[in-house]
């Protein structure tokens, strides 16, 4: 099985699923449009949130970052004078150091992933979905900027008029993602932001046409047609499609099995469940519910 991944609601599920699964019955496709350099290291904020989960290191609070981590550097940095986009921990500081390292040596980030999943321990196939750089972008009244910017640095309160994403138009697959598509019969779209953190994920060249061929199952992020967590709403607002279950399944497109809360005021053909994913013991209900229902299907 494939899965496609964003940041934070996705390991909630990986959680569950590492726990059930073998690791080599499953791998993950993680999205990488909100990657970027900071402090002279390159940040993969959604790729080492999965390699977190996989690895038992993530920091459950957040969904990101590694539990227990300081932030020595960080604070010193700031009293320098030095403004960081994102508060990066120690531990979490010397991943990207070791990333960081490989890309300057000319490793791809493919291969960089897969030497950190291996240092790392996690025994699961991890790959960006791209080699190439993604970034997203959101123009609000006051500017265009990064989704890290508008997210961080201004908490995401500007107003949205659009969302885009530079470079989307170049970039190709991973070879490895390639190779995961022809070889996997059964997808599943992880409940994360169906705009910013799947989106570019299904918007690559050629991954929606695969897709037709394929056992596609999704899970919504909405909870009592609400988001978990984060802008889902606001950018679905801002693409002009409902901020709800209906509005996340016209964006995913090809679903065989969609999958909503119990609670879910949606009308349309679904499964429905429990999808909340608030501790361990949830996402280990939650990924059980889930392969019981892919594999009676």
């Amino acid at each position: 099985m494939l899965v496609l991944s964003g940041g934070t609601g996705t390991p909630k599920l990986l959680l569950g699923l590492k726990e059930i699964l073998k690791p080599e019955e499953f791998s993950v496709v993680v999205n990488t449009a909100e990657d970027m350099w900071i402090s002279g290291n390159y940040v993969s904020p959604d790729i080492d949130s999965v390699l977190y989960t996989l690895a038992d290191l993530i920091d459950q609070k957040h969904w990101w970052g590694i539990k227990g981590d300081r932030s020595a550097t960080y604070d010193c940095l700031i009293a320098l004078g030095i403004e960081e986009k994102l508060k990066i921990g120690d531990k979490d500081r010397a991943v990207h150091i070791f990333r960081s390292e490989l890309l300057r040596k000319g490793y791809s980030l493919s291969s960089a992933t897969e030497a950190l999943a291996i240092s790392l321990g996690v025994e699961q196939h991890v790959v960006p979905m791209t080699d190439d750089p993604v970034s997203t972008m959101i123009s609000t009244p006051e500017a265009k900027m990064h989704f890290q910017d508008f997210w961080v640095k201004h908490q995401g309160r500007p107003d949205v008029l659009s969302i885009s994403f530079e470079g989307l138009e170049r970039a190709i697959p991973s070879q490895d993602f390639i190779d995961l598509l022809e070889r996997e019969e059964t997808i599943l779209i992880g409940p994360s932001n169906p705009v910013t953190s799947i989106g570019p994920i299904l918007a690559l060249k050629g991954v929606r046409e695969r897709l037709w061929k394929k056992k596609v199952v999704a899970v919504s992020p909405f909870i009592r047609d609400e988001p978990v967590s984060g802008p889902a709403a606001r950018f679905m607002s801002s693409l002009g499609v409902p901020a709800s279950d209906e509005g996340v399944r016209s964006l995913l497109g090809n679903v065989d099995i969609f999958v909503v809360d119990k609670k879910s005021s949606y009308a349309g053909e679904c499964r429905r469940m429990d999808t909340r994913m608030k501790t361990r013991r949830e996402s280990l209900k939650v990924a059980r519910e889930l392969l019981e229902l892919i594999r009676g299907t």
